[in-house]
């Protein structure tokens, strides 16, 4: 009988069998995974000479064992199998050869296809580096190009200031003529009052010889002279100010001498700097570095040349190997149908054995004579009848089933598991209603919120809106029925308009829009800080001063930083913080604290 071997050992090697040797010791596997595969085919498989010594060894093999010529032909102990030229065998050894040769021819052609892209990629690299050093001629003209640019923006930038200190020369001269008036008239009033003063004190003694008169005429020359106190104390409060604002444009005039001093020496350093790049600009020669771009150009096309029949000749060769690799993927098709087909045959075979060996058992356990039943079969017994009962037998077996001694443990599993998915499905759904009221009471919530703080806003947009514009009406609109999944429509009318849309009021109408709307949901919960930053810019004064009273009530509750360039805005500021530029390219922050000016200015009043 046949021996077997559990998957993944191997047999052990077939005895000897006279001048016979094994088959395996001719058969070399490179694969250490497929040697118990191998062992387990060429298992009882010996080589003989040629067929006479075959003829002669086939009577003493084993059940199961099998000789092979150098020819081809195969011996069993009940069988011969002649070699043919076109033999399955013939041809999966051939065809083996040609894929071994195909895979030499392979690996030559991968070697040449490595060379050739390491050649590439050889080429790439250089027209890489050639291309590094185009960008950076390319820059360094571009440099040259900003430098050059810079040089002549630099000579605007100069020419602006010229023209600027220009201008402010002449507007200096105008203040200049301006402060020499005011003096003027100064000094005329102080001559005036002076002049005054005399008149009253003459008609002050005159009245003093008079004063026992009447008691009425002294309460009017008591009067009199309050008055003319008054005036003098205006007139030396005018003479005052008049000498302040003298001094004041004397300081004037030293801080404009000493920024056209500054400025003078800036433009003589600039104008020197720009005379110095200009020359250099002058002696700066474009021509090498041209050459070079065009050396470097034709250089780059050489190599793009030579790159692209690299290219070329990869791509041949990559197309030959493409076929090579079809023709290897059709030899091993056709190899697959041959190897089912001998792995089918080797499988019957073996059915066959088995099966002779099964009957033999069965007749020796039935106690059954060969002998006798050889001569029923001879009487006319056929085997074929027999083995149709048999048949229908083991199909009669086979309807009954087999017996499932584990359905009992079976069924208690499936029961278990079945109340099991049930307390899932139960959880599952009770959870399900919890996210579903959760889901409705959220809804619910949402909507109240969401109308409670639209009818809100909508209320102090109604508020604000007739206070930005003396007038008029606004309201927001809901464009659908369902609050949550609604939109917001603005309706805003100045008064005097009945548009009906917002896109066509002015653009500082819709900026007093956007800040009444914008105001009324700040109104819902009103932050300590509030940062504007030139909402004011398209108001025009009208518009501005109703901004600014709006920011004055609303800052009773709030504190406002705002950002404007506007002088009516920035009246109402109680500290202003600027940003100046004395001197060229240098910033500076100004504070100023209105309070404490008014008080200061008080105090030197």
């Amino acid at each position: 009988m046949k021996s077997w071997a559990p998957v993944g050992e191997v047999l052990p090697p077939a005895p000897p069998l006279g001048a016979c040797e094994p088959l395996r010791r001719y058969v070399v596997c490179g694969d250490a995974r497929l040697e118990a595969v191998l062992g387990d085919w060429l298992h009882q498989v010996y080589v003989v000479a040629d067929a006479a010594a075959g003829m002669a060894a086939r009577e003493r093999l084993p059940a199961g064992a099998l000789l092979v010529t150098r020819d081809g032909h195969l011996f069993t102990r009940h069988a011969i199998s002649f070699h043919a030229p076109d033999s399955e065998l013939h041809g999966v050894l051939t065809r083996q050869r040609e894929i071994e040769e195909l895979g030499t021819a392979m690996q030559s052609v991968q070697a040449e296809v490595a060379a050739l892209r390491n050649a590439a990629g050889a080429a790439e690299r250089d027209v890489d580096e050639r291309r590094i050093r185009l960008d950076e001629l390319r820059d360094a003209i571009s440099d040259r190009q900003r430098h050059q640019h810079a040089l002549q923006m630099e000579a605007l930038r100069l020419g602006e200031l010229d023209e600027r200190v220009r201008q402010r020369a002449q507007q200096i001269d105008a203040e200049l003529s301006e402060i020499e008036a005011q003096s003027g008239v100064a000094t005329a009033g102080e001559q005036a009052a002076l002049r005054r003063i005399a008149e009253l004190q003459a008609e002050v003694a005159q009245q003093g010889s008079q004063l026992t008169l009447a008691t009425d005429l002294y309460r009017r020359a008591e009067a009199v002279l309050d008055w003319q106190r008054t005036a003098l104390q205006r007139a030396r409060d005018e003479m005052q100010q008049a000498a302040f604002d003298g001094q004041s444009c004397d300081n004037k005039i030293k801080d404009i001498d000493n920024s056209i001093k500054v400025i003078s020496e800036s433009g003589q350093r600039l104008q020197s700097a720009l005379q110095s790049r200009a020359a250099e600009y002058a002696l700066y020669d474009e021509a090498p570095l041209e050459q070079r771009l065009q050396q470097a150009l034709a250089t780059r096309s050489e190599r793009e040349r030579a790159l692209a029949a690299a290219r070329d000749t990869l791509d041949g060769m990559e197309a030959s190997l493409k076929a090579i690799d079809e023709e290897r993927h059709a030899t091993e098709q056709k190899l697959e149908p041959l190897r089912e087909r001998s792995a089918e045959m080797r499988l019957k075979e073996q059915e066959a054995r088995l099966n002779e060996e099964q009957f033999a058992q069965q007749l020796a356990a039935a106690g059954a004579n060969e002998e006798e039943v050889a001569q029923q079969q001879e009487k006319g017994v056929r085997a074929g009848a027999l083995q149709g009962e048999i048949n229908r037998l083991n199909d009669e077996i086979k309807g009954l089933g087999a017996v499932n001694l584990a359905s009992l443990e079976e069924l208690h599993a499936a029961s278990e598991r079945k109340e099991y998915l049930d307390a899932q499905s139960r959880d599952l759904n009770e959870a399900m209603a919890t996210l579903e009221d959760a889901i409705r009471r959220i809804d619910r919530e949402t909507r109240e919120r969401l109308q409670h703080t639209f009818d809100a806003v909508n209320r102090h947009f109604s508020e604000m809106f007739p206070a930005l514009f003396g007038g008029g009406q606004a309201r927001l609109v809901l464009t659908g029925e369902e609050i949550l999944d609604a939109g917001i429509q603005v309706i805003a009318q100045p008064p005097g308009k009945k548009n009906s849309s917002i896109q066509l009021l002015s653009g500082g109408e819709k900026a007093l829009t956007a800040l009444a709307l914008v105001f009324s949901m700040f109104q819902l919960n009103p932050a300590p800080f509030c940062l504007l930053d030139e909402v004011d810019a398209p108001l025009d004064d009208h518009n501005t001063g109703r901004f600014c009273e709006l920011v004055k009530k609303m800052s009773k509750q709030s504190q406002f930083l705002f950002i404007s360039h506007n002088k009516i805005t920035m009246e109402i500021a109680e500290q202003l913080l600027g940003i100046t530029m004395q001197e060229a390219g240098v910033s500076r922050v100004v504070a100023v604290d209105i309070e404490e000016a008014m008080r200061l200015s008080e105090a030197a009043a």
